[in-house]
């Protein structure tokens, strides 16, 4: 599958990162991850330390699957609004699964400072502004139901938004609990970490068949190896999807930029991530080198291949989207790329089990938040693996 088209700025910007080989005898572990993006690195660091023996294969190289086309946006607001998830799951869990992406943010921040060397992680605020005047109500219910369970946002009038932010909105919520971080070389620090305790990592290492059987499983490698585990970890982003016996999401096209460097007198409070309630929605913010990142104008579907004019084409209109709201900024395009991403019915992360796959977890961080969506599965499957309950398990599983 082909998750991203023209090459992303991560990848251009930091390059192959570190090194490691394709598999080149059997295994026998304790545990086997099959991807070796975000997800897979979150779940192998969880782990590292659990006195089992664990491997990462990814049939690419590491972090180069959609974690390298992430726009890394930290908010622990889904896509679904909690006023409208609370029909699906219930207030509480709704409730809950907010709170866990927003403790999400703050753990990925604690993980950073503990990594040696202690890896960039910067903390900034979130601004959703309404759309269009339409949209204010909706707004203004999804404020007072978050302010009601204590989450620390602030209600902005047109005026506020045009005195902090340099653009005029009918309304918007300004929340504290958003953060920022480069993705792909995180990726690359938690494997450093994770190999630093004995446990491998293979580039170029394809699964070409998964035997189920009550000792665990037994991954058939395309070049005619083999690794036996006791439990499997399903980590492969959108392309999980094929070993699940029922449909649970849909494949979209994202569309992203980054600008040229700009001057710092043209960045907004605080250099907060901004984004709208429109669907889809348009979302923006600084990033180092003072370049700004623009995403949006999805389509509701995921070719093979997209042709470059096409991305050209999304470039230009998300340029114009922005120059409309902000005219003062002199932004041009430097980078531009297209991602799959998958959306839910509901807007929440599968994280568990199946029937159909005995001894083989799931870790599909689906939808905007995949990063602290991944965060949440690694806690759960660590969990899961080491035989401890977890009480947040039953929000993401496959039957709710």
């Amino acid at each position: 599958m082909q998750l991203y088209e023209q090459l992303p700025y991560w990848l251009i910007k930091d390059g192959i990162v570190a090194q490691y080989p394709s598999l080149s005898a059997n295994l026998r572990v304790d545990v086997v991850i099959m991807g070796a993006g975000i997800s897979a690195a979150l779940t192998a660091w969880h782990l590292r330390n659990a006195g089992l023996s664990v491997v990462v294969l990814d049939r690419r190289h590491v972090g180069m699957g959609s974690t390298a086309a992430s726009t890394a946006f930290l908010q622990y607001e889904i896509d679904t609004p909690l006023t409208v998830l609370r029909t699906f799951v219930g207030e509480e869990n709704a409730v809950k699964s907010y709170r866990l992406c927003r403790d999400a943010i703050y753990s990925i921040e604690g993980l950073c400072k503990s990594l040696k060397p202690k890896f960039d992680f910067h903390r900034v605020p979130s601004l959703q502004y309404a759309s269009f005047g339409t949209h204010v109500t909706n707004l203004k219910k999804e404020y007072t139901l978050r302010r009601k369970y204590n989450f620390e946002i602030e209600w902005l009038e047109r005026k506020d938004i045009a005195n902090k932010f340099g653009f005029e909105m009918p309304a918007a919520v300004l929340s504290e609990d958003g953060g920022e971080v480069d993705a792909y070389m995180l990726t690359h620090a938690l494997f450093r970490d994770f190999c630093r305790q004995g446990h491998q990592v293979y580039n170029n290492t394809g699964v070409q068949d998964i035997q189920h059987h009550k000792r665990g499983v037994t991954l058939q490698i395309k070049n005619g190896l083999k690794v036996e585990a006791k439990k499997l970890i399903i980590a492969c982003g959108y392309e999980s999807l094929k070993y699940v016996p029922k449909k649970i999401g849909d494949i979209h096209s994202t569309y992203a930029l980054v600008s040229e460097p700009l001057p710092k007198e043209y960045f907004w409070y605080r250099k907060s991530l901004i984004w709208e309630t429109a669907t889809p929605y348009m979302y923006f913010r600084v990033v180092n080198e003072n370049r700004i990142l623009i995403g949006g104008r999805d389509d509701p579907y995921h070719h093979p291949h997209i042709a470059p004019h096409i991305i050209s084409k999304k470039t230009a209109q998300l340029v114009a989207a922005f120059r409309k709201k902000m005219p003062h900024i002199p932004l041009k395009a430097d980078f531009s790329w297209v991602g799959a991403f998958a959306v839910t019915r509901d807007g929440l992360p599968y994280i568990g089990c199946i029937p159909e796959r005995p001894n083989t977890y799931f870790a599909l961080g689906f939808g905007g938040n995949g990063i602290t969506f991944s965060v949440i599965a690694a806690e759960i499957i660590h969990d899961m693996i080491l035989g401890k309950k977890n009480e947040n398990a039953a929000i993401f599983d496959f039957n709710r």
